[in-house]
């Protein structure tokens, strides 16, 4: 019954899109495809990545039933199948075939057949949002002189009234604060590490200690972000001759974006090409009092008092980036989690990621959600939570909601200009970074099932404008993308996670190679354990890796080479064959064999 469902449903899509493209997000060949079509102006593509539906294995064998085929891109123009895949729709691109079927179909743009000439409209590109992907673009598609180029950019105060200046969330609210204050807690963690070193106090002789003042790592921070972080962009707009409005902007129509500048001030302009970069912001859950007494990470990082005694509230890795340096700076730190911590990561790294945090003083709530917040008696907020019947509460100095992030798409006027979004995630559909206006593109947080990362953001951004302007074909690859949660104990990953791995090879298709490891400079601080772990995960057919973890100092500059490895087709025997660089703690992911040698400290 359910597989007849799904038949129904791919034949209901087929019967309402011009153009649709079975698909699968880390498929090169679907993308080749989608790109293709994009570039020949099609107008209502329509592209289901299969891999990001729950019943993925049912809706291919539905496809099945329907194409005799489960190999993706599966293409249908005007409802009837185009068989061959790849190949054939190239093929048939290069003898001029495809273009009269898609015009059969009245599936390419008015626009594509009958350009607007040159002076048409007042930029060339228009960018949305001045965070990182969308800066990226700019600056990339300026360095085309006869282009002209905009971008405008607005924060709109968080409910707790912060804001910030160009550079979106990873300058100002993310990445660069988060990693900042991360190094401040690794920094105080170390000082206990001194006296293990001949450090000692000259009054006492015990472990050399210091005091945190939060109002001036912030002043270092903040002050880094403003002058040369906001500034410098601002600086680099004014050279490339990128035109910057201060001013909020939502689409009129598929060319005419109107700009408010918060002051009743409103103009509008007009671009042949528009890119949405707007990202998203924090979801404060609904919980009855959250507006009113609790902070997100849009505000934690500009705060001007220290956070004291604080409650964080989510699983994901703002929630544990946050609470990590928190307690690593000295304030109480508790986590507040329904389910498990780092869904979708590794199951048994995260596992030594929660046993380390509780080793260095982080404490848990499980197995709940907040019921609501209320202001307290003896510290600022109440938070109140239900376990069962029983109703427990306590009070914190802070209490910061990270339980996710919602797309700003329901705020950008996308329905005036026909651009399909999500009302419930407020994320666009942008296969290829395109969405379903031909001249519309999307990129970074702002795109449906993509990851939030700000170098993703940042080469899709760029690519979209080397197509638009120099006629390239190749698409942001969404594939072995390495990335670092900067947890206490950091956790870099790329590839697949166990569980992964299981799903797709089975229980004996693949291999876990896995070492715990103690870096050089814990080896004589008695409290340090080996809590370093690597897992190498291999494809048994391949023997390529097709999973890197590991977990420790500076896991994410070991990380950034094993991603380009990977990409390049990694073996094991190939890692086995690298010679490690000694010592350090990286040379261990080279002696991964598996085996041990009895009475021997180190693992051949």
């Amino acid at each position: 019954m359910a597989k007849m469902s799904q038949k129904a449903e791919i034949e209901e899509i087929v019967g309402s899109h011009k153009v649709v493209v079975i698909a699968k997000s880390w498929c090169p060949f679907c993308t080749k495809v989608n790109v293709a079509f994009q570039s020949m102006g099609v107008s209502d593509l329509k592209v289901v990545e299969a891999d990001h539906r729950p019943d993925e294995l049912d809706f291919m064998e539905a496809v099945k039933e329907i194409t005799e085929k489960k190999s993706v891109p599966q293409v249908f123009v005007g409802g009837k199948f185009i068989p061959g895949g790849c190949d054939n729709i190239m093929d048939l691109r290069e003898k001029g075939e495809l273009k009269p079927l898609l015009q059969e179909a009245n599936a390419i743009d008015a626009e594509a057949e009958t350009p607007a000439p040159p002076g048409a409209y007042d930029f060339d590109l228009f960018v949305l949002g001045g965070g990182s992907g969308g800066c990226a673009a700019a600056l990339e598609a300026a360095r085309d002189k006869t282009k002209k180029i905009a971008v405008a950019d607005f924060v709109k105060p968080s409910p707790q009234g912060t804001t910030w200046g160009v550079g979106g969330t990873c300058v100002n609210v993310g990445c660069i604060p988060k990693k900042l204050m991360h190094i401040a807690a690794t920094k105080k963690e170390d000082i206990h590490d001194l006296a293990s070193y001949g450090f000692r106090q000259k009054s006492d002789g015990g472990v050399v200690d210091v005091t945190h003042d939060w109002q001036e790592m912030c002043k270092g921070i903040q002050g880094y972000i403003k002058e040369s972080l906001n500034q410098g962009m601002l600086d680099g707009f004014e050279a490339n001759g990128i035109k910057y409005y201060n001013k909020y902007a939502t689409l009129k129509d598929r060319h005419t974006i109107q700009l408010d500048d918060g002051q009743g001030g409103v103009e509008t302009v007009t671009a042949n090409y528009i890119m949405l970069a707007a990202g998203g912001r924090p979801n404060h859950g609904g919980y009855p009092g959250a507006d009113e007494h609790c902070i997100s990470s849009d505000d934690l990082f500009w705060i001007k008092e220290a956070p004291g005694k604080t409650l964080v509230v989510g699983a994901a890795y703002i929630a544990l980036e946050c609470a990590g340096f928190l307690n690593g700076l000295g304030y109480d730190t508790t986590v507040m989690v329904r389910s498990m911590l780092l869904r979708g990561f590794d199951r048994e790294c995260v596992d030594k990621i929660d046993l380390y945090m509780q080793k260095v003083g982080v404490k848990f709530i499980r197995g709940t959600v907040p019921d609501r917040f209320e202001k307290g008696t003896s510290k600022k907020v109440k938070a109140i939570w239900k376990k069962g019947d029983q109703e427990f509460s306590d009070e914190f100095d802070t209490v910061l909601l990270a339980i996710g992030r919602t797309g700003e798409g329901a705020k950008l006027g996308l329905e005036n200009a026909g651009v399909y979004y999500s009302p419930k995630t407020g994320k666009v559909a942008a296969p290829a970074e395109a969405t379903n206006v031909p001249n519309i593109y999307c990129i970074g947080d702002l795109v449906e099932n993509r990851p939030e990362l700000t170098p993703v953001a940042k080469v899709a951004g760029k690519k979209v404008v080397h197509r638009l302007f120099q006629g390239d074909q190749e698409a942001m690859n969404y594939r072995l993308i390495a990335t670092t949660v900067f947890t206490p104990l950091e956790y870099g990953m790329c590839g697949l996670n166990e569980e992964q791995c299981k799903e797709k090879y089975g229980d004996d298709g693949y291999t876990s190679y896995t070492k715990e490891a103690k870096p050089l400079e814990w080896s004589v601080v008695k409290h340090r354990s080996p809590d370093a772990f690597f897992k190498v995960l291999v494809d048994n057919k391949s023997t390529r890796v097709v999973g890197f973890h590991v977990l420790g100092p500076n896991a994410g500059e070991i990380t950034q080479a094993v991603g380009l490895a990977m990409k390049v087709g990694l073996t094991k025997n190939q890692l086995d064959d690298c010679v490690g660089i000694h010592p350090t703690l990286a040379e261990t992911m080279t002696m991964l064999s598996g085996q041990k040698i009895e009475g021997v400290v180190c693992e051949s």
